[in-house]
């Protein structure tokens, strides 16, 4: 995978399933650069404790968007892992290896046919 970006700063340009949106509208053709990604992976951090690492994903599973979390942040509504995220196209990285990009693309494809991107899961 290539990210268009280093990982942490990805993880910090998100916009939950919210519409991101600070109430202006910066957009001269009115158009968004956000992409709605699904969840398709969630793993513990090899090199870390407690640290917990959430893939997000395009349906066609080219693109993807990567979280980390402190373990301990799980906790509350306010940090709920929701199955569908938009997020700015600057904070998606590509997929390179094909088996990964199937696998992605298959799994955000059943998290999008299962869930409303709203969902915690």
């Amino acid at each position: 995978m290539n990210s268009n970006q280093s990982d942490s700063a990805a993880a910090r340009i998100d916009s939950d399933d919210s519409n991101g949106s600070d109430g202006s509208d910066d957009s001269d053709d009115g158009e968004s650069d956000e992409v709605r990604v699904w969840l398709v992976e969630r793993t513990y951090g090899d090199d870390e404790l407690n640290l917990i690492i959430l893939v997000y994903a395009t349906e066609d599973g080219r693109r993807y968007h990567r979280r980390e979390r402190a373990l301990t942040s799980f906790t509350g509504p306010a940090r709920e892992t929701k199955a569908g995220l938009l997020v700015s196209s600057d904070a998606l990285g590509s997929v390179d290896d094909s088996t990964t990009r199937e696998r992605y693309a298959d799994e955000a494809s059943r998290m999008a046919a299962q869930h409303d991107p709203t969902d915690s899961v």
